[in-house]
């Protein structure tokens, strides 16, 4: 019997988002005692779940069949399996489009969550937002659809995530929890529910200063980013190394935090949450925010920059770019994760494939349907090295034989200083 069978119930949290985010935190539940819906509008990935296949790399297979077999977790497309619920954390993605926040995925879960939302549950948002997204888009529609009032008949909250997928050492339990209530009542709700799922838990006055805390989290690592990509180009012109300076500067320890260089940001936080805040402040205060636009500006343009050098490496060996056959070593933005959300290497690929080129890549973590169209996905062997162009390492899995790309690649271009021997790198 799997211990988690021996836990005392603790009534049904539905967790709106099955991904990177929301798939942890539903584990969590479970094992803490916790029925859990997990609700999720990708049909593939509701299909893989149910068959204890799971896709979210910080969930193992055996987590999630060991979940499966309490019999205390649904993996559903269909709200109505929601009805009844005690408590519900929304996780949905909130994306740019044409560079403006995008909130219909929290709009969509408020308005299916809405007609079972009763007197007494819980409702709690964990997706990334700008300051006032939960008092003004969420409760109304909570409100709307349930005909209740929010805080006087039910508790709603707001509590970024911060799950970093791949890190084995801070994980969705050991890591604070920021926790918001619209009132003294909903946050000792919300405090109370995260209580249970992670060590510590750190309450803030009100749901704008727990949006807040999460982008001022992510903007923070933009901008000095932003700086060592900068600077990674200057330094490349100039001449000098900039993993060497790197490194040495790291050697000081005060006054100075190690920050690296790469082929741009990606995945929902770093080349989204900024872009949030921006806004914001643009439509509030009718002012820019200054750091956040040239932070932007730099990172959304190393892409271009990769191009540009690998431009550079077949020009050199006489090739044109185009029918020219590039190896792509990692499509996700970030290793030992298949989460390919704004990855660089998207943007990667459109310029390669503008250009002309033939794009192929390794990437075993990703999910082949939500692979990039017009990239064609390969197996790692001395074939497919020496088939190559040129190979650009973009995401540095621990599961590549660097070995063997550095024995029979013609041409390395290395944009996360992985790869030693006759390689250029960023």
């Amino acid at each position: 019997m799997n211990t988690w069978d021996s836990v005392i119930s603790k009534g049904t949290l539905v967790v709106i988002g099955q991904g990177y985010v929301g798939l942890p935190v539903a584990m969590r539940a479970i094992e803490v005692g916790y029925s859990v819906i997990g609700l999720d509008t990708d049909t593939v990935r509701i299909w893989a779940l149910q068959d204890g296949r799971s896709f979210v790399d910080d969930v193992p297979d055996s987590q999630l069949r060991a979940a499966l077999a309490t019999g205390r977790y649904l993996a559903s497309t269909n709200y109505s399996d929601a009805a009844e619920f005690d408590a519900a954390i929304i996780t949905v993605p909130t994306p740019l489009k044409d560079g403006y926040p995008d909130l219909t995925f929290i709009q969509d879960a408020a308005n299916a969550l809405a007609p079972h939302v009763r007197r007494g549950s819980t409702v709690i948002l964990e997706s990334t937002s700008y300051p006032g997204t939960t008092e003004e888009i969420l409760i109304p529609l909570l409100e709307r659809g349930s005909g209740l009032r929010a805080g006087r008949d039910f508790a709603v909250g707001y509590s970024p995530e911060r799950i970093d997928p791949g890190n084995e050492r801070f994980t969705f339990v050991n890591t604070p929890k920021v926790v918001s209530g619209i009132d003294p009542e909903s946050l000792a709700a919300v405090q109370h529910l995260y209580a249970d799922l992670v060590e510590t838990t750190v309450p803030v006055s009100s749901p704008k200063e727990a949006e807040l805390t999460k982008l001022l989290e992510n903007t923070f690592r933009h901008v000095n980013i932003a700086l060592v990509n900068e600077l990674a180009v200057l330094a490349h012109q100039l001449g000098v190394d900039i993993w060497e300076v790197i490194a040495a500067a790291s050697t000081k320890p005060f006054g100075y935090m190690r920050f690296t260089p790469g082929p741009g940001v990606g995945g929902h936080c770093l080349p989204v949450d900024p872009t949030y805040l921006s806004w914001v402040v643009q439509r509030d205060l009718h002012r820019t925010f200054k750091f956040v636009d040239l932070a932007n500006d730099i990172n959304d343009h190393m892409p271009d920059y990769v191009v540009s050098r690998l431009t550079s490496m077949l020009n050199n060996d006489c090739k044109p770019m185009r029918n020219s056959t590039v190896l792509l070593l990692g499509l996700a933005y970030k290793p030992n994760t298949g989460d390919i959300r704004e990855s660089p290497a998207l943007r990667i690929i459109e310029l390669l494939a503008d250009a002309g080129a033939i794009i192929e890549a390794v990437d075993t973590h990703i999910e082949p349907h939500r692979a990039p169209t017009g990239v064609k996905l390969v197996d790692l062997n001395v074939g497919t090295l020496q088939r190559a162009d040129v190979v650009v390492l973009i995401t540095d899995h621990t599961d590549v034989d660097y070995d063997l790309v550095t024995a029979h690649a013609t041409s390395i271009f290395d944009t996360r200083h992985r790869l030693h021997g006759n390689v250029e790198y960023l």
